[in-house]
């Protein structure tokens, strides 16, 4: 009953937003400050070479944009979301929910995250272990947990430099912050022998795995927002510190900021790409497939943005810091564009 119920309802709304189509002719883009980019140089050369209006682009954050996309069919509501990690089966339901019954996945491409800093600070070659260390709410010391008392890197490790510690990152909303966690946090944790710890303490793993991922909140970390560019700048006026975003971001601006490298790997294209530097995740887009031939131009972007000549391994969104598909995936992701077949909700863990 309940299905049916949700179905009637994602029908009713979908013929409602049918009879309201022409109040907007213009694609609507929220979603990942780290998929923005690329999405803003589509939607621009989409909008020069198309025919149709240039799409409206916004830097929500990934689950901001997911939000705002799962938030019913109409008007009034995103037409695609730009992600820098994949859905949740949470945010699947909330689609659901509100009526958007028909999600439309495609992988865009890969993207590193870097810690970074100005090129007038220091040059450090770090591990998981140290930046869980610099960054984590709970660390061991002496065989206990304690909250984290390292104000300067030398205090982590004597190799590193006798500077204060100062980290801008993403928020919650993020999905950097998401993929960080995960991937540098989770791992760092168990590296650095916290999370054994956690689980010995009869916190189960779970909850200890939850722990893990908690930041510091003594002003060490500070939350900079949706805006990469932004911590850029806040680099360049304060050599000391050091931000953690897309590698995009550094790629564009080589000339002003540096990555630090990771267990002796910069990252680079190259690196990013063969998964030698080990902090990477995937880049994604969502399109609301009930908006399709109502909003015009939808499947034009889509097939502008999964063309060879932007998304391939010479195509202008590698310019742009994007790291390109292996063939047989960018395939998958053509032929999903070229069909707009729906994702299934049941392969969402």
């Amino acid at each position: 009953m309940a299905i049916k119920h949700s179905l009637a309802a994602a029908a009713l709304m979908a013929t409602a937003f049918a009879g309201a189509a022409q109040a907007r002719d213009q694609i609507q883009i929220v979603g990942s400050s780290t998929v923005f980019p690329f999405t803003t140089a589509v939607a621009e050369a989409f909008g020069k070479s198309s025919g149709f209006k240039t799409p409206i682009v916004e830097s929500t954050g990934t689950g901001g944009g997911l939000k705002l996309f799962c938030g019913g069919v109409g008007v009034d509501t995103p037409d695609i979301t730009g992600a820098s990690r994949r859905i949740k089966a949470s945010e699947v339901a909330a689609c659901q929910s509100n009526g958007v019954a028909d999600i439309v996945e495609l992988k865009v491409g890969f993207d590193g995250i870097v810690f970074a800093n100005s090129k007038e600070g220091a040059v450090v070659d770090l591990t998981k272990a140290q930046l869980f260390n610099a960054l984590a709410k709970t660390v061991l010391v002496d065989g206990a947990l304690v909250a984290n008392p390292y104000k300067t890197w030398d205090q982590i490790d004597p190799s590193l430099p006798a500077e204060k510690i100062e980290v801008l990152g993403p928020p919650p909303t993020s999905g950097t912050r998401d993929a960080f966690s995960e991937l540098v946090m989770e791992t760092g944790c168990k590296n650095a022998g916290v999370l054994s710890a956690y689980t010995k303490s009869a916190i189960d793993e779970k909850t200890a795995g939850k722990k893990c991922m908690e930041l510091r909140e003594d002003g060490v970390y500070v939350e900079a927002g949706e805006n990469d560019n932004l911590i850029v700048q806040k680099l360049v006026a304060n050599p000391a510190a050091f931000g953690i975003f897309g590698y995009s971001f550094l790629e564009e601006n080589t000339d002003k900021i540096q990555g630090a490298k990771l267990a002796g790997v910069a990252p680079t294209y190259d690196t990013v790409s063969d998964g030698s530097y080990s902090i990477s995740r995937s880049l994604y887009i969502y399109i609301k497939k009930a908006h399709v031939g109502t909003i015009p131009g939808i499947a034009e972007f889509v097939a502008e943005y999964t063309s060879d000549k932007a998304m391939g391994e010479t195509g202008y969104l590698v310019d742009k810091g994007l790291i390109a598909l292996p063939k047989d995936e960018e395939a998958v992701s053509q032929k999903i564009a070229t069909e707009l077949t729906p994702l299934d909700p049941a392969v969402i863990n």
